[in-house]
C-alpha cells in the first residue's frame, strides 16, 4: 500500500522560475568553441525554374566561411521537406531556402546572405485547390511529376491513431498529379439516406493558413564530437523522429547521430523537423560547430504552419432529430510539401463524436505553391469542428430542439463504429452535457440584448497510443530520477514528478525529471496529439512500480519483515501498523548501497491498446457591432474530460491556453497570400495574434472519466482543449446576428459585409449570398481575407439534392 501524495495537487511548473526570470537558455542562446553562424537564401517568387546561382561576391565577403546550395548539401534523394531543405531546380513557395551562407558571425551571415544573385524564371503559381487538382493542370513540382507518391500523412502515428485506408473508390478518381492525398470513408448509403430525409442542411465552409504563434522562432546547431558522433542540438518535439530523418537524409546510421533536445519556446505542433539538415550537413562539411536561428519574418516564410481547408458538408436528420447521414468532401491545402497534411485525419475528425448510420467521407491533400504545411494543436481539429458544429446547431433550430439535447440524442456510444470503423470506446460527451447545462452562461442565453449571442459546441480529440519506455533510479539522498526522452512542451514534466510521486509515496519536490538526448534516452515519443501524458506517463508509472518493488525488496532485507506487511507513507517505508519501526527511503538507499545490493532502479515499456478520447464542450458568449462588424468575445467556458487530472493547475492552463488559441481561429489569425503567392502577413505587424484584451474571463470545469490504461486514469488533453471552441464562437456569432459564419476567421469585414446583405426579415439570405459571410469575390483591404472564394451551396432547405 502506498500514501501517495502526488495525484490531483495543483502546483507550478517546474520550469516557471528559470523561465519568468529569464534564466533558460534556448537554441540561440547557446554558444559553442568555434561555432559559425548561418543565414538563408530565400525566393522571391513562389514559382520558378532556377537559372543560376552567383554566390561569388557573397563567398569573398567578409567572415564568409562557405555558400551552400542544394548540390553541396549532398543529402540523399526524396520528396519531403527533410529531404530538400533547400530548393534545388525549381523553387515552389516564395520564401523557400535556395542557398545557407555561413560565416563567423550572425551579422556577416546576414550581411552575405544579401550578395547571392539568384536568377530566376518566374512560372505561374497555382494557390487555388480545385485548379490544382484539374487533371489537366500544372504539376505544383516538377520533381513530383508522375510519380504517383503520396504524402506519408504524420497524423495516424503521432497526432491521433485514427483514419485507415478507407474506401479505396476514390483510387480510380481522375485528379491531377497535384492531388498527393485521398481518403474515403463510406458506409451505409449517405445518397439515399439524404435524398429520403425529412431535414438536410449543406454549407461549404473555409478555414485559413494559421501559424503556431510561438515565441522562440526555430532554431538548430550541429556539430561533431570527438569519435565523430554527429551532434544536433535542436528546439523540437521529437528528438527520436528528427533522428531517425537525419539518418535517412544524410546517409547515416541513426546511432553516429545524436539529437539534443533544447528547451522549447513554443511549438504547438510546429517544430518536428526543418533546419536540421541544412544545418547538419553544413557541420559535417565545414568540421565546425554551425548554428542556424530564424528571425521572425524567416519563420513565417519558412516554416510549417497550419494547412487551409475547403469543407462542403451535408447533414440528413429525422424530424425527431436522430442523424441519419453525413456526406461531406474535404479539401486540405498541403502547400509544396505535404508530409504532414491532416486531410485523413480530417476526414475521421468531420464526423465529430456522433453515431452517423449512413457516411460518405472524401478528403483530398492538395498540393499549391504555398509553403508546407505542419500540424498545429489538434491538426485539423477546428477547421473540422467549425463544420459540424455549425451544421449541428443549424439543425437544432431548424428542429426547435435544445442544442445540449440534440448532441446528448446523437452522441456515439461504445462499440459504434467510428467512420473508420475503428471502434469508439468509451467518452465523457454525456457528462460534459451534463455540465454544460449547469453553467449560468448557458442558463442565461435566452435574455441578452440585442447584438449579442450565446453558443455552444463540442470538440473531441481521438487520441493517440504510442509506445515509450522510462526509467526510475532512486538515489542516497532520497531523490528519485525519472529519466525520459520527452521533451517537455506544455509542463508534462509535472505530471512525471506526480505520477511518480503517488507511486513511491514522496512529495513531488523529491522528483527529479530528466530528458536525455537520444544517445541515452529510452525510446520516447514526441510531443504531440495528446500522447505523452497517456503514453510515456504509463511508462513512467510503470517504472516507478518496478522501482517501488525493488526499493520493498530492499526494505524487506534490511528489516527483516515480508515484503507484503510494509507500506511506503510520505517518504517513510515502514511495517504495517507500526509505523516507528519505518525507515525514510534516503536512509534505506544508503544502506542498499552498503549491504551492496542491487542498486533500485525501475525500467519499463509499454504499449497501448486502446484509445482514450478527450471530449470537450465550449460556450462562447458574443457582442457584434453592426455598425462596424467588430465581435468581442465577452465570456468563455471551457468543459472537458481529462480522465484524471494529475496537476488540476496545468489542467487550467491547457484549457486558458486552448481557448485563447480558439479565439485567435474564430476571429483574428490568417496568413494571406497575394495572387501570386506573397506571404502578405509575414510579421506579427500584419499576423493578428489575439491580444490580451482579446481574451475575456475564462470559466472553466472538468470531468474526470478514466482512461482504464492511463496512469491513474489520465489522458491527453491539450488538443481537446482547443478543437471546438472556434465553433462555439462562430455559433454565439450566429445567435447574435441571425446569419451563420462560412468562413474563419470571422474578420469584422465579413461580418459588416453580411450584416449589410442581411434581409430586413432577419431571415438567412439567399444561397450563395454574402450575407452567409461568405467574402467577396474582389480583394479588398481586408489583410485577412483571401481573395477569391466563390460562393458556397444552400443551406438547410428542402431543395433539390446535388
Amino acid at each position: 500500500m502506498t500514501g501517495g501524495s502526488g495525484v490531483g495537487i495543483s502546483r507550478p511548473r517546474s520550469d516557471s522560475a528559470v523561465k519568468v526570470t529569464g534564466a533558460i537558455r534556448y537554441v540561440g542562446d547557446r554558444g559553442h568553441p568555434g561555432m559559425l553562424h548561418a543565414r538563408l537564401v530565400l525566393a522571391t517568387h513562389a514559382h520558378a525554374s532556377i537559372r543560376t546561382i552567383d554566390v561569388t561576391a557573397a563567398r569573398a565577403a567578409p567572415g564568409v566561411v562557405a555558400v551552400l546550395t542544394a548540390a553541396d548539401l549532398g543529402l540523399k534523394p526524396g520528396t519531403d521537406r527533410m529531404a530538400l531543405p533547400l530548393a534545388r531546380d525549381e523553387v515552389v513557395f516564395a520564401g523557400q531556402p535556395i542557398a545557407v551562407v555561413v560565416a563567423e558571425t550572425p551579422v556577416q551571415a546576414t550581411d552575405a546572405a544579401e550578395l547571392v544573385l539568384v536568377d530566376l524564371e518566374p512560372l505561374p503559381a497555382i494557390l487555388d485547390l480545385a485548379a490544382a487538382m484539374d487533371p489537366a493542370a500544372a504539376v505544383v513540382r516538377a520533381d513530383m511529376a508522375g510519380s504517383g507518391t503520396e504524402h506519408t500523412a504524420m497524423d495516424a502515428q503521432t497526432h491521433a491513431a485514427v483514419g485507415g485506408a478507407g474506401d479505396e473508390s476514390i483510387d480510380a478518381e481522375r485528379w491531377s498529379a497535384n492531388v498527393v492525398g485521398r481518403t474515403r470513408y463510406r458506409s451505409g448509403d449517405a445518397g439515399a439516406a439524404i435524398a429520403a430525409a425529412p431535414l438536410r442542411v449543406r454549407r461549404r465552409f473555409t478555414t485559413a493558413w494559421v501559424h503556431q504563434g510561438y515565441v522562440e522562432p526555430q532554431g538548430c546547431a550541429a556539430w561533431q564530437d570527438d569519435d565523430g558522433t554527429l551532434i544536433v542540438e535542436t528546439s523540437t518535439q521529437g528528438t527520436f523522429s528528427v533522428r531517425k530523418d537525419l539518418g535517412r537524409v544524410l546517409g547515416l546510421p541513426t546511432h553516429r547521430i545524436r539529437v539534443v533536445p533544447a528547451p522549447l519556446g513554443g511549438a504547438f505542433g510546429g517544430k518536428w523537423g526543418l533546419l536540421e539538415p541544412i544545418v547538419a550537413a553544413a557541420a559535417l562539411r565545414l568540421a565546425r560547430p554551425v548554428q542556424l536561428v530564424l528571425e521572425r519574418r524567416e519563420d513565417f516564410l519558412v516554416s510549417n504552419p497550419s494547412q487551409a481547408f475547403e469543407l462542403d458538408v451535408e447533414l440528413a436528420a429525422e424530424l425527431d432529430g436522430t442523424f441519419t447521414a453525413i456526406r461531406a468532401t474535404i479539401l486540405a491545402d498541403g502547400g509544396a510539401f505535404a508530409d504532414f497534411s491532416a486531410d485523413s485525419l480530417a476526414g475521421v475528425l468531420i464526423a465529430g463524436p456522433y453515431r452517423w448510420p449512413n457516411v460518405e467521407i472524401s478528403a483530398y491533400g492538395v498540393m499549391t505553391h504555398r509553403v508546407g504545411t505542419g500540424p498545429y494543436r489538434g491538426p485539423s481539429g477546428p477547421p473540422t469542428a467549425f463544420a459540424i458544429e455549425s451544421l449541428v446547431d443549424e439543425l437544432a433550430g431548424k428542429l426547435a430542439i435544445d442544442p445540449v439535447a440534440l448532441r446528448r440524442q446523437n452522441g456515439s456510444r461504445p462499440g459504434d463504429p467510428m467512420v473508420d470503423d475503428e471502434a469508439w470506446v468509451g467518452h465523457a460527451l454525456e457528462e460534459v452535457l451534463d455540465v454544460i447545462e449547469t453553467r449560468p452562461s448557458w442558463a442565461g442565453r435566452g435574455s441578452l440584448p440585442a447584438g449579442e449571442g450565446i453558443g455552444l459546441s463540442v470538440g473531441y480529440w481521438p487520441g493517440s497510443k504510442d509506445p515509450a519506455a522510462a526509467l526510475c533510479r532512486l538515489s542516497p539522498d532520497g531523490s528519485v530520477q525519472v529519466i525520459t526522452g520527452v521533451v517537455d512542451m506544455s509542463g508534462t514534466n509535472g505530471a512525471f514528478q506526480a505520477i511518480a510521486a503517488e507511486v513511491l509515496g514522496l512529495p513531488p519536490d523529491a522528483i527529479q525529471v530528466i530528458t536525455l538526448d537520444t544517445g541515452s534516452a529510452p525510446p520516447s515519443p514526441g510531443s504531440g496529439g495528446s500522447t505523452v501524458t497517456y503514453s510515456a506517463g504509463r511508462a513512467v508509472r510503470l517504472a516507478a512500480e518496478d522501482a517501488r518493488r525493488q526499493l520493498l525488496a530492499a526494505a524487506s532485507a534490511e528489516l527483516e519483515i515480508d515484503v507484503d506487511d510494509l507500506e511506503i507513507v510520505d517518504g517513510v517505508v515502514r511495517p504495517i501498523g507500526t509505523p516507528g519501526r519505518g525507515l525514510p527511503v534516503a536512509k534505506l538507499v544508503r544502506a542498499n548501497d552498503r549491504a551492496s545490493r542491487a542498486p533500485i532502479e525501475g525500467h519499463a515499456t509499454s504499449a497501448h491498446t486502446s484509445l482514450a478520447p478527450s471530449v470537450a464542450a465550449f460556450i462562447a458568449h458574443v457582442r457584434v457591432d453592426p455598425a462596424t462588424g467588430e465581435t468581442a468575445v465577452l465570456a468563455f467556458d471551457a468543459i472537458q474530460d481529462v480522465g484524471r487530472a494529475l496537476n488540476p493547475a496545468l489542467v487550467t492552463g491547457q484549457q486558458h491556453g486552448g481557448a485563447a488559441q480558439a479565439i485567435g481561429w474564430a476571429l483574428h489569425e490568417s496568413m494571406v497570400h497575394d495572387p501570386g503567392g506573397q506571404l502578405l502577413t509575414a510579421t506579427f505587424l500584419d499576423y493578428a495574434l489575439p491580444r490580451a484584451s482579446h481574451i475575456p474571463p475564462i470559466g472553466t470545469a472538468v470531468v474526470e472519466l478514466p482512461a482504464p490504461d492511463g496512469p491513474f486514469g489520465a489522458k491527453g488533453i491539450g488538443e481537446a482543449a482547443v478543437v471546438g471552441g472556434a465553433a462555439a464562437v462562430a455559433n454565439a456569432v450566429a445567435a447574435a446576428t441571425g446569419i451563420r459564419p462560412l468562413d474563419l476567421p470571422m474578420t469584422p469585414q465579413r461580418i459588416w459585409r453580411a450584416l449589410r446583405d442581411h434581409r430586413p426579415t432577419g431571415e438567412p439570405a439567399a444561397p450563395g449570398s454574402r450575407a452567409t459571410m461568405r467574402p467577396d469575390a474582389q480583394p479588398d483591404a481586408d489583410a485577412h481575407a483571401r481573395t477569391r472564394r466563390e460562393p458556397g451551396p444552400a443551406s438547410g432547405d428542402l431543395g433539390p439534392d446535388r
